[in-house]
């Protein structure tokens, strides 16, 4: 009987979040992403929603590993929670290697769990599988598409990507000769990022972005800017502190992602980590502040019933 390519949506699918997929060859298993999902407005006490791992752990002896795209929750959210029923190697890039062993280091697991670290460009070796790491742009650093081979064929598995020819970071182009590459040999399957498809036009340039940031900083003058953003947006944040330094300003940071201690900071550019630190201890006066305004205005919203 001849051998199968199944390939098996464990979440993700016509929803935002609980990115996961089985890629079944010759008995055995790879799988892709292990993300999480917000509960909506009707789920009263449910914290977070994890995919269906039960098909995974029927079979937990064929798999060879876990692939991640890159390091947001809807990727990795679920990563403890699935370890504590199947213990298997994780392979992913530096950065998001970094973020997926806080939440490890926090369920206890770092010790029982494999990580290994894939630069983009080189190729994994998972029992009857080959998983080339193929640079994607993404809003987080050391985001990557797969490109999986089987007996049967390449499947590539895109993760979250961005088509972006001038990001905040020159080495954050997306691989498109790669990708062309396998588009000349020919694939078995493409499984793409398909957020906002259907919306005609293209996203723009990060660039463009930029001028906007600066103009805020430049109409702002002396009064107190607050920027809100995802604590895994690295290139963001880089840009923040650069405007601060070019404004000659300091930076206060408040909330519980962006907490950096000594010793446990996550791969990334060193300035950025040390100036962050600096501006910390140089203004938890304006922290605190911040703070005290919003448990100020949280109660206040209470009281009015907001």
């Amino acid at each position: 009987m001849a051998e199968k390519l199944k390939i098996i949506p464990l979440g993700g699918l016509n929803e935002i979040g609980k990115n996961m997929t089985a890629y079944e060859y010759g008995g055995e298993i790879i799988v892709v992403d292990c993300g999480m999902a917000f509960p909506g407005d009707d789920m009263y006490g449910i914290d977070l929603i994890i995919p269906d791992v039960s098909y995974l752990i029927k079979n937990r002896a064929r798999i060879r590993g876990l692939f991640i795209t890159h390091g947001h929750e809807d990727h990795i959210g679920a990563i403890p929670y699935v370890l504590k029923q199947i213990n298997i190697p994780i392979y992913c890039t530096r950065f998001t290697a970094g973020l997926i062993k806080l939440k490890l280091q926090e369920h206890g697991l770092a010790s029982s769990t494999k990580l290994i670290t894939v630069e983009p460009g080189q190729t994994v070796r998972a029992g009857k599988f080959q998983v080339e790491f193929i640079h994607v742009n993404h809003s987080i650093a050391d985001s990557v598409a797969f490109a999986i081979h089987t007996g049967l064929g390449t499947v590539v598995h895109t993760g979250d990507f961005k088509i972006d020819y001038t990001p905040l970071s020159g080495d954050a182009v997306t691989d498109l000769s790669t990708i062309a590459e396998y588009g000349r040999r020919g694939v078995l399957a493409l499984l793409a990022d398909s957020t906002n498809a259907e919306r005609p036009g293209f996203t723009a340039t990060e660039q463009t972005v930029a001028e906007g940031v600066r103009s805020l900083f430049a109409r702002a003058k002396n009064r107190r800017i607050i920027v809100a953003t995802f604590a895994s947006n690295i290139y963001r944040i880089q840009q923040i502190i650069d405007l601060a330094i070019e404004y000659g300003r300091k930076v206060a940071v408040n909330g519980r992602s962006f907490q950096i201690k000594r010793g446990e900071t996550v791969q990334v550019p060193a300035y950025v980590a040390e100036v962050l630190e600096q501006s910390m201890a140089q203004d938890n006066a304006t922290a605190n502040l911040i703070e005290r305004e919003s448990s100020a205005y949280a109660a206040e919203a209470k009281a009015r019933n907001i």
